[in-house]
């Protein structure tokens, strides 16, 4: 027999609990909704945008005169490249597009190796789930990613945000300060167990390890047993031990949006992340949630700032 599916398992834990099953998706009372909207751009003007969704549907959206958007660099949205894969912020029923993210990645893993002299050339452990990975950090970028992860060297925790080219992902900007310590010591949680407080302060990130359009969350402290994962359930953030299915209250601190998100991947390697959020305030140490991009954007974060500020409770 195999195992439940993450919809069952919220249901089958909800009922173990005696308390009513939480619904996916937004808080309704934290402001105007805001919809993800990820595809392929088949055309692109001052003022529209034609996507071709990974379902395969054409999609046609309106772009704020305000809009702005993002592809390695800031950019006008009628400069995107027809073929290019975005991910828009879209407001008023989700149609209005706001803000436009094109060809974005995040790379976020343990220091293999370091090759090259101007261009360098890194591979990355990306945890067991997500294998290894390579990347390129172009001359242009390396003294402001090197700034930020002085301990450039295998064994050490590395953090960035690029565009994929090519094929091949390039690491443009730095998505956090690197913790000064080996991946593989970790410091433990506080004395002052955070698992009995009915909120959880800390860091929210994002990975684009989710499947285009899933709305979803990787989660440190996962039961061993229940994943498979020798390297689960590491955090200096005290969380407490859920499963997967688990949904997750998740609040922006920084723009007070709230939505449950349902636990669906193991976050061994965010719980690895020692490190704090600086946006609108300084969060405590440790990522409680790596959230799935749509997800981050629907609580209003910005994909090329890669944190936010956050609560969490459970759904």
């Amino acid at each position: 027999m195999g195992y439940p599916s993450v919809e069952r398992r919220r249901v089958l834990a909800a009922a173990a609990l005696g308390r009513e099953g939480g619904v996916p998706g937004p808080d309704a009372g934290t402001g105007e909704p805001l919809r993800a909207v990820a595809g392929e751009v088949l055309d692109v003007s001052p003022h529209l945008i034609t996507i071709e969704t990974p379902g395969g549907a054409e999609e046609r959206l309106v772009i704020a005169p305000w809009a702005t958007a993002w592809h390695g660099s800031e950019v006008a949205p009628a400069d995107l490249p027809v073929g290019c894969m975005v991910l828009m912020r879209a407001m008023r029923e989700g149609r209005v597009v706001d803000r436009i993210w094109a060809d974005t990645t995040r790379i976020t893993g343990t220091i293999l190796s370091i090759q090259g002299r101007r261009d360098l050339t890194v591979e990355l452990d990306c945890g067991p789930h997500r294998g290894h990975r390579t990347v390129v950090i172009p001359y242009r970028a390396s003294g402001r990613l090197q700034v930020r992860h002085p301990l450039f060297e295998p064994g050490y925790l590395f953090d960035a945000i690029g565009i994929r080219q090519d094929g091949a992902g390039l690491a443009l900007l730095p998505a956090t300060s690197q913790p000064p310590y080996p991946a593989r010591t970790v410091p433990p949680p506080p004395p002052a167990y955070a698992g009995a407080q009915s909120r959880i302060a800390g860091t929210a990130t994002w990975s684009d390890t989710f499947d285009e359009e899933e709305r979803g969350a990787a989660y440190p402290m996962l039961e061993r047993a229940d994943t498979g994962c020798p390297q689960a359930g590491v955090s200096c953030a005290g969380l407490p031990y859920l499963a997967l299915g688990s949904l997750l209250q998740v609040r922006n601190v920084c723009t007070s949006r709230s939505a449950n998100v349902p636990v669906v991947a193991c976050g061994c390697v965010a719980g690895r992340f020692c490190d704090r959020c600086v946006e609108c305030d300084t969060s405590p140490r440790g990522r409680i949630a790596e959230l799935s991009p749509s997800s981050y954007v629907e609580l209003g974060g910005e994909l090329i700032k890669g944190c936010f500020n956050a609560q969490i409770g459970l759904g």
